[in-house]
This record gives C-alpha cells, sequence and structure tokens, in this order.
C-alpha cells in the first residue's frame, strides 16, 4: 500500500496498541467483579473509549503522514511529530490496558507487560521524547535549543 518505512514504523507501534487494547477490553469482557463483568465499570468503558480513541488518532497520524512522504512533501520535523506522538501513544495505551488487568497484567500468560517494557526501549532508541519535543520546537519558534 504505502511504500515509506516511517509508516511502517508507526503503524507498527498503533497494531501493538490495539493488541493490547483488545487484550484489556477481551479481559475485562471476562473477569466478574462484583457479580458482573469488570467491563460494565463506567471508568474501565472510560479507560477503553480513551484508548481507542487514541489508537484511532494516531492511525490517521500515520496515514497522512504516509500520503505525505510518498508525494514526497513530508518534512523531518512531520515525521518526528507523527514517531514521538505514536510511541507516546503506544505506551499510554499499554499502562492502560495493565492497569485494567489489574495484577494479572504484570504475568507472563498477558503481553501486555512485555510489550509495555518494549515500549520503553523504543522510547528511547526512536530518538527519545525530548529530542524530538526539540525538534518541533525550532520549528515552532525558528530558534535551535541544541547546537
Amino acid at each position: 500500500m504505502f511504500k515509506s518505512r516511517t509508516l511502517r514504523d508507526c503503524l507498527g507501534r498503533t497494531g501493538c496498541s490495539t493488541g493490547r487494547f483488545e487484550e484489556a477490553r477481551d479481559y475485562a469482557q471476562q473477569r466478574i467483579q462484583f457479580g458482573k463483568p469488570l467491563a460494565s465499570f463506567q471508568l474501565i468503558q472510560r479507560k477503553l473509549a480513551l484508548m481507542a480513541t487514541e489508537i484511532t488518532n494516531a492511525q490517521l497520524l500515520a496515514w497522512r503522514l504516509a500520503q505525505l512522504k510518498d508525494s514526497g512533501l513530508a518534512t523531518h520535523v512531520q515525521i518526528s511529530m507523527a514517531k514521538r506522538n505514536n510511541v507516546a501513544m503506544a505506551l499510554q495505551v499499554a499502562r492502560t490496558a495493565r492497569e485494567i488487568l489489574g495484577g494479572v497484567g504484570i504475568l507472563d500468560e498477558h503481553v501486555v507487560f512485555r510489550h509495555m517494557c518494549n515500549l520503553e526501549s523504543v522510547y528511547t532508541y526512536e530518538g527519545t521524547d525530548d529530542m524530538h519535543l526539540l525538534i518541533l520546537g525550532e520549528h515552532l519558534t525558528g530558534t535551535g535549543a541544541f547546537e
């Protein structure tokens, strides 16, 4: 579909996040607490709704960036923004999914904790959140904060 490696990187984060969302949703639907599924509680539904919204936003950002990149119009600033946003989103989704799973969220039988730990390294090797923000800040202000 798209040629862009950047898109694959960004969508990779959203794909992993979709998996963690589904894991948390399925667990919440099956886990009975106080005589009813965990998914029937307002705060769990709120968390799932926020996760789904952020995943969709990240997918749309990656899709638009791929269009720009494939047409030769993407800038390094846009790429930094997308990478930073999608890694931050994936990490937040993993953390929220782990919250929904409660204590079992750190066990090997669930992927969410391993995914969360892997994202901590992605947060670093993608250029770090701070570097992406400095690139964006320089673009917005016209003044470089690092030299």
